[in-house]
């Protein structure tokens, strides 16, 4: 992870900036950083460097989502289910939107995500989004897990119907984080590495199926076959049910 500095504005959260700060180990600034800086002020947390700023908004998500929309995502037909409360795990959660749109389809669902400067913008994101009467029903369906999803998914003891996975593939932009703004966050991530502890990781939480997100014609994830998939014009979804 590119090293960061950290900056309270006016009107930000000061104990939640202290507790960032003791987490990374880095001073609390009086001005941005020459590379990325975490800013906290009134209107939330956002990241700023190279002349950018991105914050989490998924205010945009709703069209999506709303006047029927949702039926038509490739991402919906993949995780659709029938299942009463059902329950999903997104394990390469990112800023969110994928799980945005499952959350939407009906699931509870369990975002982890290792690196702490982008679960700091996430855990922002959803808690602004749960101030707004048509994203609230939603983002009280996303619950943020910070930590190695290797480790969660291995360890975890309670059922999961769904565990979607949409690791970073080496030399292409992770879904979501094409705009100039969301480069800043691309800057954090790294490519997959553990394709195979992943997969294997996700099998043995027990989901009734797995939902992998993969470039169109990129190999199968940890070369293995999926049951079927729903191909788009640039990405495919692989399904593994069990």
């Amino acid at each position: 992870m590119e090293n960061v500095t950290i900056l309270l504005k006016k009107g930000g959260d000061k104990a939640l900036a202290e507790s960032f700060s003791n987490k990374i180990e880095s001073r609390i600034l009086d001005a941005e950083g020459d590379g990325l800086t975490v800013v906290f002020d009134s209107k939330g947390v956002s990241l700023s460097g190279y002349n950018l700023t991105y914050q989490g908004d998924f205010e945009g998500m709703l069209r999506r989502v709303t006047d029927g929309r949702l039926l038509h995502e490739m991402l919906s037909k993949a995780t659709k289910t029938d299942a009463e409360n059902p329950k999903a795990i997104d394990a390469t959660a990112g800023m969110g939107e994928d799980a945005f749109i499952i959350a939407a389809n009906g699931y509870d669902i369990t975002l982890h995500e290792q690196n702490p400067v982008i679960a700091l913008l996430l855990k922002d994101a959803i808690r602004r989004a749960k101030r707004q009467p048509a994203l609230k029903d939603i983002a009280n369906r996303m619950h943020v897990v910070e930590g190695d999803s290797v480790k969660l998914l291995s360890n975890r003891l309670d059922s999961v119907d769904l565990v979607y996975l949409d690791p970073m593939f080496p030399g292409r932009q992770k879904s979501g984080l094409i705009g100039k703004k969301l480069q800043l966050i691309q800057k954090m991530e790294s490519p997959c590495s553990e394709e195979n502890e992943l997969f294997d990781s996700a099998i043995q939480a027990g989901p009734k199926k797995i939902v992998v997100k993969r470039p169109l014609k990129a190999p199968f994830l940890a070369g293995k076959k999926p049951n079927y998939s729903l191909e788009g014009k640039a990405i495919r979804y692989d399904c593994y049910t069990y």
